[in-house]
């Protein structure tokens, strides 16, 4: 499990997180045999205080279009997302999750047509950088988790 990071927001950060990523995936994927099942991966975030709608505003404007995209083009096969029922147990160091399955872990990997696919989305990309820049600057921390599955039949 990737631990938790304090975020240092700026522009350079939220366009290289897909590069960090695709980079993260890349030595996982040198360390276990590619796979043509689904493949998930869940997407932490921690906010900070008081500013849980703006972010969830935020993600539903900008980042949700681009993942309803990617499930027509059929890289992702499945969004789901979650908070924590109860926020006064002191456990849960996250306050937004994504699980999100992917078409099979080369599709994790596979960065091709998202630039494309963002300028489609969005045209006026200015303001979606400064949005996307704002969705950052309200975390604390933000982590993402590939998923290995564990077969408990065997």
């Amino acid at each position: 499990m990737l631990r938790s990071r304090k975020v240092r927001p700026s522009l350079k950060l939220v366009l290289s997180l897909p590069l960090a990523f695709g980079l993260l995936a890349t030595l996982h994927a040198a360390a276990q045999k590619p796979t043509e099942q689904p493949y998930a991966v869940a997407y932490y975030y921690k906010v900070k205080w008081g500013h849980y709608d703006e972010f969830l505003q935020l993600f539903r404007k900008n980042h949700w279009p681009l993942l309803k995209a990617e499930q027509e083009r059929g890289r992702i096969l499945r969004v789901e997302a979650y908070q924590p029922t109860f926020h006064g147990e002191g456990r849960a160091d996250w306050h937004f999750m994504t699980v999100i399955v992917y078409r099979n872990w080369n599709a994790v990997i596979d960065q091709s047509g998202r630039e494309e696919l963002l300028r489609r989305l969005f045209p006026d990309q200015e303001r979606f950088q400064a949005e996307e820049r704002r969705r950052f600057e309200l975390l604390e921390a933000h982590w993402d988790v590939p998923l290995t599955p564990v077969p408990l039949d065997r």
